[in-house]
């Protein structure tokens, strides 16, 4: 024990020695970074005359304000239910296909939300499958005949957002349910607890933290939609953010409804954090979590209810969107040779290659840092550099642009007052400002994921090749990458997918005449079109297949999903 404890200590020496004073820095510079687009807003938002305000009290924000939370609400109960009972079922009960519905339940997590938005307009309208079958079933004639419920509404766009979201609070129940549910509700029905009541007095007071912690990440992301909401007609305060900037030309009141979004934001996340205080449960035993109980077998019309059950959300989410692009996209298969949408392509890839490149490098920095320094200030500056996962893209792209205008224009009046030369735009409407956003915003998701890999190695393990006369820098590079490489990959898929899916940061951002694959859809969309756009969301929803089968696939290697 000695021995280590003194090798350990010729570590620790050497990883000071080592420490470069810089590093801390450029740590908070990177957080500083994220957080200039907020500032930028404050500044604009604070600095302007007002008087747009007037006006956006009165007939903005009110409605805006309603719509949003209304569907926040309708859209954080409909998802907390099918993610709640989805993962129940699938861990609790055996019915028929269960081992596919419990990966399968993950694949609307491909479709971006202005897809499924556009495939459902079309799927529900008047002329679409399900109201043609109704006429004919039902011999009407005309949308008087009967009663259909609106898709175009607040209610619809929540069934809309829901429909693809969901598989955030089952992910995150069912590993809760896997892990520390079935052992518990095994003891609870030994003592003659029927499975409804186990259900609700036991599997969901252990499962709250998580169910809460996906509905945040579903909230979240509810209020960075626009292409959704616009498309369905919702005017939430991310679509009057644009209509207040664009239409009424007024940048400051576009600011001042973007900083009213961050407050709600953050509201969700002290919320979260509220609400799952002091809320952990543990196994008593890590070999506890092998020896799970049997499922209750359902057989009859109960197993056929629960495949159904847990079938819809997968064919709603999933399928529809599938369906009716791939019906479209069929009949323009010259499409895939239509130069725009070969520029499209070129561009989401290069766009997506490049933030997921640039964020896995600064997330193995940040995490090397922490892990070099042990210095508070150093962790408090990576957190904060996770911050902008947390910020809508509308937002996060209005902050920067008024940071990257500003830059430009001054270093255009420098270059102009003593050189006599003009510089123009050199940031501000370019393919890099939208890399530098998506790499703002998805930061944190590059180091969520490369932290967890780290966290399953030993925590000494570079410190001892560094004892053994490693510098900091070869250690990493020889020792940590390769066992890294797993979560360096998955992180490097998952920021990749979601540059590829990204639409709000990238409409305000993009340079004239610049189309991504998610831009391209958007825009034949605005023009009533969606169906033209229909090759290019075939290639986003195959594009981001790629993680989702990766979880899955990560799914069924797990023990408990095979039993």
């Amino acid at each position: 024990m000695a021995v280590i404890q003194q090798v350990e200590g010729v570590g620790a020496l050497r990883v000071k020695r080592n420490w470069h004073p810089y590093v801390q820095g450029l740590a908070v510079t990177l957080s500083a970074l994220v957080l200039l687009p907020i500032v930028s807003l404050a500044i604009v938002a604070l600095g302007g005359t007002g008087e747009d305000w007037p006006h956006l009290v009165t007939n903005v924000l009110p409605g805006a304000s309603r719509t949003t939370l209304l569907l926040l609400a309708l859209v954080a109960a409909a998802t907390s239910i099918i993610g709640v009972i989805g993962a129940w079922l699938v861990v609790a009960f055996e019915f028929p296909l269960r081992r596919v519905f419990s990966w399968a339940l993950v694949l609307p997590l491909a479709v971006p939300p202005y897809l499924a938005a556009y495939a459902f307009g079309e799927f529900f309208h008047f002329s679409g499958p399900v109201q043609t079958l109704i006429r004919t079933v039902f011999d009407f004639q005309t949308i008087h005949d009967y009663w259909f419920p609106d898709i175009r509404s607040t209610p619809g766009a929540a069934f809309v957002l829901a429909s693809v979201l969901y598989p955030y609070v089952y992910l995150t129940t069912r590993i809760v349910f896997l892990m520390q549910g079935r052992n518990i509700a095994d003891v609870a029905r030994t003592l003659g607890a029927r499975p409804a009541k186990v259900f609700w007095k036991v599997l969901l007071p252990v499962a709250r933290p998580a169910i809460i912690a996906g509905v945040a990440l579903v909230l979240m992301e509810t209020i960075n939609d626009i292409g959704a909401s616009e498309y369905l007609g919702v005017r939430t305060l991310t679509f009057s953010v644009y209509t207040t900037w664009l239409a009424r030309g007024s940048l400051e009141g576009g600011a001042q409804i973007a900083l009213l979004m961050l407050v709600l934001v953050f509201l969700i996340l002290l919320a979260e954090h509220w609400a799952r205080r002091n809320q952990r449960f543990y196994t008593s035993r890590a070999t506890h979590m092998r020896a799970y109980p049997p499922r209750t077998r359902l057989s009859g019309l109960a197993g056929l209810g629960a495949a159904f059950a847990v079938a819809l959300p997968v064919l709603t989410g999933f399928g529809i969107p599938l369906l009716v692009f791939g019906q479209y996209a069929s009949r323009r298969l010259d499409q895939f040779f239509s130069p725009a949408l070969a520029d499209a392509f070129i561009n989401s890839l290069v766009t997506a290659t490049a933030t997921a490149l640039i964020t896995i490098v600064l997330a193995l920095f940040l995490i090397n840092a922490v892990r070099l320094s042990r210095s508070r200030s150093i962790m408090v500056a990576v957190r904060l550099a996770a911050v902008g996962y947390a910020l809508p893209g509308g937002v996060l792209g209005l902050g920067l642009l008024f940071v990257l205008a500003h830059f430009d224009n001054t270093l255009d009046g420098f270059m102009r007052a003593n050189f006599g030369v003009s510089t123009g735009l050199l940031l501000t409407g370019s393919a890099g400002a939208v890399v530098l956003a998506c790499t703002i915003r998805f930061l944190a998701l590059a180091e969520g994921a490369i932290h967890s890999g780290m966290e399953k190695l030993p925590p000494h393990l570079d410190e001892a090749a560094r004892s053994l006369g490693q510098t900091p820098a070869r250690s990493a590079a020889r020792v940590l990458l390769p066992l890294l490489r797993p979560a360096i990959f998955t992180a490097a898929v998952l920021v990749f997918v979601d540059t590829i899916k990204e639409l709000s940061a990238t409409i305000l951002l993009r340079p004239f005449g610049f189309n991504t694959l998610a831009t391209y859809v958007y825009e034949n969309a605005s023009r009533g079109v969606p169906e033209e756009g229909a090759v290019a969301a075939i290639v986003i929803i195959l594009t981001a297949l790629v993680p989702v089968i990766l979880l899955s696939g990560a799914l069924m290697r797990d023990r408990e999903a095979l039993l």
